[in-house]
């Protein structure tokens, strides 16, 4: 396995296909870079630098016990892409994943960074307050991380109805997808799952979009369940000065799968406009 030795001693998992512009990945909750596989295919085949790494506590990186603030996983994205020396990069975050992307921009600046895609993203902010009236309640986490801590392998699998959008007439996500996702999150450390609740529900990232000075495309379902996208992209295209929004009809959350050739043509047509 490729991996990189933290500063502070995490080994984080990460993969390195093709030549080129690079393009680096960051990954949903609570999966690995695993869930890049089809979108870096196509872009290594098309001439293109596909970098993804397994989030700390996920996949085949380390699970130490704590590290799962955002502040935490933007730095461990500086380290790799200064290990790797990666300029005129293109960020693309996946639910999650977005969050990563934009506090690596405001930590560490755009420098080495030419463009940004923000996919099914909980971006910019997840939690229903005074001034965020249309958020999601707290409660709702508070009842998400006490399942995982009851029956992880359960919450995962009833969380991928609604990831997936299995419950909509006309879904067709095949049996093996369904079980690779599990397999993928069963890797996932317990305390990395929970904590990662915290940080994509509580962090707020709305002051810092409306500082992102690149080219942006938001890509996002129409029907995504998990994060509704009206609190997430229509909000964060409102935010990012230029942004391009892309909808996707009656799409779930799960879009890099369910909509796997479309997302990847998506990317590609971007990345070389």
């Amino acid at each position: 396995m490729t991996t990189l030795t933290l500063r502070d001693g995490t080994e984080l998992y990460y993969k390195d296909w093709g030549q080129g512009q690079p393009v680096l990945f960051s990954h949903g909750w609570p999966l690995s870079a695993d869930m890049w596989e089809y979108q870096m295919l196509h872009l290594a085949r098309n001439g293109y630098r596909a970098v993804a790494f397994d989030r700390r506590g996920f996949g085949r990186s380390s699970q130490p016990w704590d590290g799962y603030d955002y502040d935490t996983l933007a730095d461990d994205i500086a380290q790799l892409i200064e290990h790797l020396d990666l300029r005129d990069l293109v960020l693309v975050g996946f639910s999650m994943g977005g969050g990563d992307v934009v506090r690596y921009l405001t930590r560490h600046g755009a420098d080495r960074v030419a463009k940004l895609a923000l996919v099914s993203a909980v971006t910019p902010f997840f939690l229903k307050t005074d001034d965020n009236p249309e958020g999601m309640p707290a409660e709702g986490f508070v009842g998400v991380r006490d399942a995982i801590a009851n029956d992880r392998p359960q919450f995962v699998a009833d969380f991928s109805t609604l990831y997936f959008g299995t419950n909509r007439p006309g879904s067709a996500v095949s049996q093996g997808i369904l079980d690779q996702t599990l397999q993928i999150a069963a890797q996932a450390s317990i305390k990395a799952t929970i904590d990662c609740v915290t940080a994509f529900s509580e962090t707020d990232f709305r002051r810092e979009m409306a500082d992102i000075r690149l080219p942006t495309l938001i890509i996002h379902g129409d029907d995504d369940q998990t994060a509704p996208i009206g609190i997430t992209a229509e909000a964060s295209a409102r935010l990012i000065p230029g942004a391009q929004l892309k909808v996707y009809p009656g799409a779930p959350h799960a879009t890099c799968t369910t909509h796997r050739h479309q997302v990847s043509a998506d990317l590609l047509a971007f990345i070389r406009g």
